[in-house]
Order: C-alpha cells, then structure tokens, then sequence
C-alpha cells in the first residue's frame, strides 16, 4: 500500500496558543481543566476552557499580516480553526488536488440560540465552506462528524482519499467549543467528574470536557525538509452499533478496529512501542479498552491517555492526540498518563506514571464514541 506522510502541524489548547507552548507545558505536567463557573443553567464544574479575551488578543495579531477579501465576523470556533490552520497553510501551495477536511462534532452550535441566532451559520457545511473560502482552498471540504473518532477518522479519511488519487494533499482541521449543550448531555449521562479526571485509575469518576483546535497537513509525497518522515502505517474504523451512548463492553469493535490496523500495516503487536489511548475516564470506557487491548496482545505496551492535560476535546481530541503522540515519537519521549494512581481496571495495563525518554517508531492511537463507533491508526517514524 502506497505510504501517505504527514507534515507540518499545530494546535491551540488551554495549555497555550501554539503547539510549542502546548508541548512545553504537557512536558511540565500542567493541566488545563479548571473549577469554571456556571455556563448557563449548569452549576460550577470542572472544564478546560480557552479564555476569549487570550483567543482574541493572539487572533488578531495572527491576522495582522491577512488581507482579507471582505469583513468577516468570527464566532470562537472559527478563530481557534483559524489560528491552528494559518501556520499550515501560509506556507502552503494549495493546488486544485488539495482537500480541505473538517472535523467537529457540533461546529458553530452556539449559533443556533441567543442574540446571534443564525441558522444557516450553525450548520456543518456551512462552516466548512467559510473556512475553505477565506483559505482559497478551491475544491468542496468534506467534513467529518461521527463523535469522538472524527479527529482520528478525518486523518483515515484523508489517507484512503489520498491513496485512491482522489487527491494528493490533505489540510485537516478540528475543534469543539466546551457550551451549557455540550455540558447538559454529558451531565445527563452522568459522565462529568467532580474533580479532574484520572483515566485508568480506580478512583476515576468521569471525564472533563475540554475546547481545543488542530490542523496537520498530509500528502502523497514525503515532506520536503523534514529530518524525519513520519507517516500512517495502517488505520481500520469498525462501528460495532452497540448502543447510541457507547462502544461493546466486550471491546469488539475497538479489538477489530487494531488488528485491522496492525493488519494493514504489516506489524506485530509485539513491534508498538506505546499506545496513546481514548481514555475518557469513565468507568465503562476504560473497562473497555483495557478488555480489549488484551484480546490484541497490547496489554503489556506502555500506554497514556491525555485526556487529564486539556480534557475531552470531541472532535479534536483524535487529532489533537495524535498530534501530542507525533511529538513523543519526534523527541523519545512518553508521557505520563495524568492523573492515574493505581489501577482500576478489572485487567491490568501498563498506565505510563512518569515521563520516559527511549527510542520510539511507532504509536498506535485508537479512539472510541458514541453509537459505537472505534478507530485505530498505527503512526510509524522513518528509520534512518
């Protein structure tokens, strides 16, 4: 199977506006999710939030150099789209074979209530169009919404278009805003931890949602001046329609979802060097996964969940991950799953507890969501 490389690529979390600050910080072990006060009819809890006055002072200072073709007015989530993409793209020849994928599970939501009310703004393709627009991009985006495996599922997308010369070039960008929506379902699922999430630990309670945004270019061709070529060794999405909240218990579709994935790859479970895992934090999630990482023979690999640096991103946290798990395989470096203590687990796994630094090629990142739906992707690094 041809090789698809992945190039440049950034993110803005709570952690800073900028892939480097996002890094230094996880490096420190600091954590984004914060007490926040209440968000509409939702009492205080505990979230990772971009402040809008630090988002608006670093947009507009990115945009100073832009010539824009007419007055936009931004929400949010455009200008965290925005402010992830603009250090791709503005480098970038974006030719009439280059897609734009979008990734989010609600887009511009917040449009469909308040003073700002606008219907037509709210919707997905709409939001695409805008974003493809104001870049030049030439071709119609795609977008990517199937919960918390559109991240992970927007880069296998962008890898088999690629692949079936659909085209030979792909910018994917994702974001979800944190809002009262988001927030009330979850809390009906009585999913929200009371305190900072811990995934994998006994005393975990849920999960923390989180805002973020990322962008990562990828191509048929290696990436010219990078030291190292990194690319999608194998990538397989099995849906095994479990139920509407959640993935098999059994871990059916995330097992499938692997070897599929090692499968394509021509690779061994025994060959990953570490997972970066879903890891939500929920008490089933994690049953889950740890059910079927041993079902692959991937039990003994070190594995982390990032969940506990920015929290639950949605649409992003596929992307945002892997992005985070590209700069681990780049510097040597695992990182520690945050938040984890002691395992809770019913079948043991090898939670990662403190920054390691070892020679590392591959990752294999996985994610799983609502209706059950699984991902998984084996990253490999060029061996010099």
């Amino acid at each position: 199977m041809r090789k698809v490389y992945i190039g440049p690529y950034n993110c803005i979390s709570p952690l800073g506006c900028t892939l480097e600050d996002t890094w230094s910080a996880v490096l420190e072990g600091k954590s984004g999710i914060t007490l926040q006060e209440p968000i509409g009819e939702i009492p205080n809890t505990y979230a990772a939030i971009i402040a809008r006055d630090e988002l608006d002072s670093y947009f507009t200072a990115q945009l100073q150099d832009i010539k824009l073709a007419e007055a936009f007015r931004f929400t949010k989530l455009e200008k965290l789209m925005i402010s992830a993409l603009l250090p791709i793209v503005r480098n970038l020849d974006i030719t009439t074979e280059t897609e734009l994928i979008i990734s989010t599970t609600k887009g511009n939501i917040a449009q469909c209530d308040g003073k700002d009310k606008d219907g037509v703004a709210a919707s997905l393709p709409a939001l695409a169009q805008r974003i493809a627009y104001l870049f030049g991009f030439k071709r119609s985006p795609i977008v990517i919404s199937n919960a918390c495996v559109s991240g992970l599922q927007a880069i296998s997308t962008a890898k088999r278009l690629i692949q079936m010369d659909y085209c030979k070039d792909a910018v994917i960008v994702a974001s979800d805003l944190v809002s009262e929506f988001v927030l009330s379902g979850f809390r009906s699922f009585q999913a929200l931890s009371d305190g900072i999430c811990r995934p994998y630990d006994e005393d975990r309670k849920g999960l923390n949602l989180g805002e973020a945004a990322a962008a990562l270019y990828i191509s048929k061709q290696p990436i010219p001046g990078q030291k190292r070529q990194f690319y999608v060794a194998g990538e397989a999405s099995i849906n095994d329609a479990n139920h509407i909240s959640g993935p098999s218990r059994t871990g059916e579709g995330l097992k499938c979802s692997i070897e599929r994935a090692l499968a394509e790859a021509a690779t061994l479970p025994e060959a990953v060097d570490f997972i970066c895992a879903h890891g939500t934090a929920t008490v089933y999630n994690d049953e889950m996964e740890a059910i079927a990482l041993h079902r692959t023979k991937l039990a003994d690999k070190p594995i982390n969940s990032l969940k506990g640096y920015f929290g639950h991103t949605l649409g992003t946290a596929g992307l945002i991950e892997t992005i985070l798990s590209l700069e681990c395989l780049r510097n040597n470096i695992l990182l520690p799953s945050l938040g984890y203590q002691k395992q809770g687990t019913s079948l043991p796994l090898a939670v990662i507890t403190e920054t390691i630094h070892k020679p590392l090629s591959r990752c294999l990142k996985t994610a799983s969501g609502f209706a059950g739906t699984n991902t998984a992707i084996l990253f490999e690094k060029e061996i010099l």
